[in-house]
């Protein structure tokens, strides 16, 4: 009878196979109404880790026992789920989404180019470097929501939306790393190896910024043609105005949660007071996105469980190899796991170089914008951006090719 450890790497294996097939199970929604129902949950790409995480542990229970399974699910660590769940729905709140885009149209006004050509990059460029002090979900967030009504619309054509989907994923996971807080992937690693902010500026931030500009600007060039025909802004006249305070309040929220965000006890209380905040003064809200979010966090957490048995066959592939055959291994297991779940098996590894550690970290953020679950925030970006997709959902293999060339760059400059 397989072991337990091979029984979970075949259900990971199911679970990635699975991934990459969400397209067409909403193919068949389509062509078979009567189970339509069943087909939509199964092309839900924020069920699927979750959907096998339960499987797992219904397996443990089998083989081992349910005690073993219960405390197998309950060493889990499940503190990045529940604050990108938490940081999702407090960032695609009203207040802050209308200060952040209000900053955007303002600075695009004041562009030599046309309006929705200069927000498009500075929602491409400036909000996935924003992300390196408000955190990588947060700038997806944003970032996402901004661009839904101008590039991920039903008349771009769906090469375009995957060209432009493909350099968020990859810019925002590579813009978070002018800090030592903001990308999963380093805070898995900082501690352990005393790198601090001035520490990742100086050796990652500066060449991450040069490639955030060149895929921003690569990507707005290509979509410029169709983008050239819409409006300088998105904001609505008839929308209530927003009294400076309750901003003021979000945005103190915001960055409470972000200041918080190791510690779950308090960001879930803070975000509770958050939740009182919006119903006491919901005539200044729009509708919360919180199955948006549950749905990204439970994607997540079934990531944690899921990912949590596959060390005995991945690290030993991350500590056998040299450190430029790391960097691409890294890159390329990034897009079949968590690149926060390889950099923090590097970090149990005993005596790595500070080379073969940058070389980990480098590859792992380079590769983040691959799959949907590289990188932790892509489950938040593909949750509010799938509905501009044909079918309603993102495929993976062109996530994949979109996401191919500002990888290329991210990676060259990662190793200059």
């Amino acid at each position: 009878m397989p072991t337990l450890d091979t029984l979970a790497a075949i259900l990971f294996a199911l679970a990635l196979l699975h991934t990459f097939s969400t397209k067409f199970f909403e193919r068949l929604a389509h062509r078979h109404p009567r189970h339509a129902g069943l087909f939509h949950l199964l092309g839900e790409v924020e069920v699927v880790f979750g959907f096998w995480a339960i499987v797992l542990v219904a397996v443990m229970a089998l083989v081992g026992g349910g005690a073993q399974a219960i405390a197998y699910a309950e060493s889990r660590q499940y503190t990045e789920p529940l604050f990108v769940f938490v940081i999702m729905v407090v960032a695609a709140s009203r207040p802050v989404v209308v200060v952040v885009r209000t900053l955007v149209e303002s600075i695009a006004r004041r562009a030599p180019l046309p309006g929705a050509v200069a927000q498009v990059w500075l929602c491409l460029a400036l909000v996935p470097l924003i992300g390196s002090l408000i955190t990588e979900p947060a700038a997806m967030t944003l970032a996402a929501l901004m661009l839904a009504p101008l590039v991920f619309r039903p008349d771009m054509p769906e090469r375009l939306k995957y060209v432009a989907l493909g350099v968020l994923f990859v810019n925002v996971s590579i813009g978070g790393t002018l800090t030592s807080f903001a990308a999963p992937p380093v805070l898995m690693v900082a501690a352990t190896w005393n790198w601090d902010s001035a520490f990742m500026l100086a050796t990652f931030g500066w060449k991450a910024t040069i490639a955030v500009l060149i895929n921003a600007t690569a990507a707005t060039f290509v979509l410029r043609r169709a983008l050239g025909r819409l409006p300088a802004g998105t904001t609505r006249a008839t929308e209530t105005p927003i009294p400076p305070l309750v901003t003021a309040i979000h945005l103190a929220m915001l960055g409470a949660v972000v200041a918080f965000a190791h510690h779950p006890v308090i960001f879930l209380g803070l975000f509770l007071l958050f939740m009182g905040f919006t119903q006491a003064y919901a005539r200044y809200q729009s509708p919360l996105i919180l199955k948006e979010a549950l749905l990204v966090g439970f994607f997540l957490a079934g990531l944690v469980v899921l990912g949590g048995m596959q060390r005995w066959w991945l690290q030993p592939i991350v500590s056998g190899l040299e450190p430029l055959a790391l960097f691409f291994g890294a890159l390329g297991l990034t897009a079949i796991t968590d690149n926060a779940a390889l950099t923090y098996l590097g970090s149990l590894i005993q005596g790595i170089s500070d080379e073969a550690r940058y070389m980990l970290v480098a590859g792992a953020v380079a590769g983040g914008g691959l799959t949907v679950i590289a990188n932790a925030p892509n489950p938040a970006g593909v949750a509010l951006l799938r509905g501009g997709f044909a079918d309603g959902s993102v495929g993976a293999g062109s996530l994949l090719l979109g996401a191919v060339p500002p990888t290329a760059v991210a990676a060259a400059l990662f190793l200059l």
